[in-house]
């Protein structure tokens, strides 16, 4: 295969001044636009690439992909590497939105950092590389929230674990790597021929076992198969990585580089959306343009649309430009100065997020950070630099707390909804509070689903962190604006801590931690350093922890999928409410948080909203739903969808403006060259 790939790469060559790995790569991407497309998506993130992807496999359907960071070539080697997620990490660089949330008052007026990708691929281009799934219980209590609404089906387990497969390409670890680390598996759980890689590091530490043995001594059950509807217990995790070249495999590397020459699909990176455009109708508004800034807000460009406009922002970004269009909470847009065009209060609520702490001991074993900041030729070869932390467990009530603890506390758990409730304007809001609220306390709580995961990593210096992330918080938060300006970032308040319950799971995690750290193997290799001794009691370990607490930076909900009457922003077909062509389709859209990192979910739920676009405007029936796994290329690819509601349209022939032409043996040939490189893992 590698004769292949260099004979296609030279050939183009020979007809192009570029590079042929830059035609590969950038062919999609453009420094100008038309001035209409069929379909506009807000972001260029995890879900914003797969989004412009699937939708311009349709030959009919011209897309457009606005997003507000750069293309990101200048930090590929950054993003390409899996271990300079933690040693070379992009967080504080220009691809990072660089976020932070207001003071929190229950976390001694700390005000947090909050690392959100602004680069094409998003967080999925600078995150942890975790691809862990939700589960099955979880998946269905979010169906369940949707009561009787069409596309409901689109939302339970069978639909979106079939999404979710169909996003990625599985590998076991090698032998040795399986051995080492003590890893299970079950490749029927995972999808086959999907764009991401979805597999295990080249290089893996004795201590991952340990940790695997210590946490099932404390009495944190291993599981088997991780990814078939129950995460709960100790795995290992698998990671986003090709094992073909041990790099990254992001949406970027997955969803965009790989395809063939597309007229119909333009990517336009350094476009910081700033607003959509609507008609003048009173009722069932329409968007009929976005308008953009590439240069900070000097000037304004705008791009009109002719079918709809998808938001993939994430759980910040789509609230943002909903409010600084006028969609959102009329008390808080009246408050920014943005005129009201649509009172939509749910815009921006019902914020959760995974809060995590740590217990650091110090170590006489090798670990990867150690052999790192040691340099030589282990730190540089790609095997040591695919390592990221792959060991975790899930862990529920009853293993926190003991079920006759677990039942004592439901009572008291459900009285803290009316005491810890945020102070609403919108009598809806407060509705899908409660929903959310009743759902997580009286379904999820004492059911088997992990309330916290636990977490084994390291730093450069050599110590070995043991981590504990909230899972499922009753507190509840927003994201507002504060300023009629679309370059000003808006008011994070996630509110952590704010119900009592949320700290007392999280010091019961930090006892389960230390009860891990001296049982079984990892006793005899660890030494608690920090918080030490002096911190020893509930008591102590709760004033100890708020200060010092920090995001695992899973934040969603802010567009929750909800009924109108609830709170909700976007119904089951991803439709905002009271807008008839603006869908939202990313981490803000599922109502509760997971106990899952939410890159896998996040793929899924793209798959699962360009399959809903799709039929909604090419059938008037939709596809069956399907389990099986595709990757993104040139033909329609089988839908996971269900019944879309409203009528179905059928879109003209458009093209893009925005590509330039190409002779056509040069286009065959940077095609062969593609098709070679999947084959061999390029790039």
């Amino acid at each position: 295969m590698h004769c292949y790939l260099g004979a296609a790469l030279a050939l183009a060559a020979s007809f192009a001044s570029a590079s042929p790995t830059e035609q590969i790569e950038k062919r999609n991407i453009v420094d100008s636009v038309a001035d209409e497309y069929d379909f506009v998506v807000v972001g260029g993130g995890l879900a914003g690439l797969v989004l412009g992807g699937r939708l311009s496999e349709e030959k009919s359907f011209s897309v457009l992909v606005l997003e507000a960071g750069s293309d990101g070539d200048e930090f590929r080697t950054q993003i390409d590497t899996p271990a300079y997620a933690y040693f070379q990490s992009l967080w504080g660089t220009a691809a990072d939105w660089n976020f932070h949330t207001v003071a929190q008052p229950q976390m001694n007026d700390t005000s947090m950092e909050w690392p959100r990708g602004k680069v094409l691929g998003g967080s999925s281009a600078i995150n942890g590389l975790y691809l862990i799934r939700p589960t099955e219980y979880e998946i269905n209590a979010w169906q369940e929230m949707l009561g009787g609404m069409d596309g409901a089906d689109n939302w339970g387990w069978e639909s979106l674990d079939a999404a979710i497969k169909k996003s990625e390409t599985f590998t076991p670890p090698s032998a040795a790597i399986a051995q080492e680390a003590d890893i299970t598996w079950n490749a029927a759980s995972h999808g086959t021929s999907g764009p991401i890689h979805n597999s295990y590091p080249g290089y893996t530490f004795p201590y991952i076992a340990d940790f695997m043995q210590s946490a099932a001594d404390a009495g944190v059950v291993d599981t088997n198969d991780a990814y078939g509807g129950s995460n709960v217990g100790a795995f290992v995790a698998t990671s986003a990585i090709n094992p073909a070249n041990w790099t990254r495999s992001y949406s970027r590397t997955g969803y965009l580089d790989p395809l063939p020459p597309r007229s119909n699909y333009d990517v336009l990176p350094n476009a910081w959306v700033t607003k959509l455009l609507f008609n003048n109708a009173t009722t069932n508004l329409t968007a009929t343009g976005v308008q953009y800034t590439m240069d900070g807000g000097a000037t304004f460009q705008s791009v009109k649309v002719k079918k709809e406009v998808i938001l993939a922002g994430g759980t910040v970004g789509s609230p943002t430009v909903l409010q600084y269009s006028g969609v959102g909470p009329a008390s808080v847009l009246s408050a920014a100065g943005v005129p009201v065009v649509l009172d939509l209060p749910g815009v921006g609520q019902h914020l959760q997020d995974h809060l995590s702490i740590e217990i650091q001991f110090n170590t006489s074993e090798q670990t990867d950070g150690a052999i790192y900041a040691a340099g030589g030729a282990p730190a540089a070869s790609p095997e040591f630099l695919s390592y990221v932390n792959d060991g975790v467990a899930y862990v529920n009530s009853t293993v926190l707390f003991g079920s006759s603890v677990v039942d004592s506390m439901q009572p008291t758990i459900e009285s803290y909804m009316n005491n810890y409730a945020p102070a609403y304007v919108s009598d809806t809001v407060t509705a899908g509070f409660q929903a959310i609220y009743e759902t997580v306390s009286k379904k999820i709580w004492s059911s088997p689903v992990g309330q916290v995961e636990l977490l084994i990593g390291n730093n450069l210096n050599g110590a070995i962190n043991l981590g504990a992330s909230l899972q499922h918080p009753l507190s509840q938060g927003s994201i507002n604006i504060n300023s009629s300006n679309p370059m000003d970032y808006p008011a994070i308040n996630p509110n952590y801590l704010s119900n009592p319950n949320d700290a007392a799971v999280l010091v019961a995690a930090l006892q389960l931690i230390r009860r891990i750290a001296t049982t079984g193997p990892l006793a005899g290799i660890m030494t608690e350093v920090w918080p030490g001794s002096s911190v020893q009691s509930a008591a102590e370990l709760d004033e100890w922890m708020r200060p010092n607490c920090f995001t695992e930076y899973h934040p969603s909900s802010t567009c929750a999928m909800l009924p109108l009457d609830q709170g909700g922003v976007v119904d089951a077909n991803l439709l905002v409410y009271g807008l008839s062509n603006v869908r939202v389709a990313d981490a803000s859209v599922p109502p509760i948080d997971f106990s899952a990192h939410l890159m896998a979910s996040t793929y899924g739920i793209a798959e699962q909203a360009s399959d809903i676009i799709k039929a909604h405007w090419l059938t008037k029936k939709a596809p069956a739903a399907v389990a099986s796994s595709h990757s993104s290329g040139d033909s329609a690819s089988s839908s996971t969808a269900h019944k879309s509601g409203g009528e179905a349209h059928h879109g003209g022939s458009a093209k893009s403006a925005g590509a330039t032409a190409k002779a056509s043996l040069v286009s065959v040939v940077a095609s062969l060259a593609v098709v070679a490189g999947f084959m061999c893992g390029f790039p």
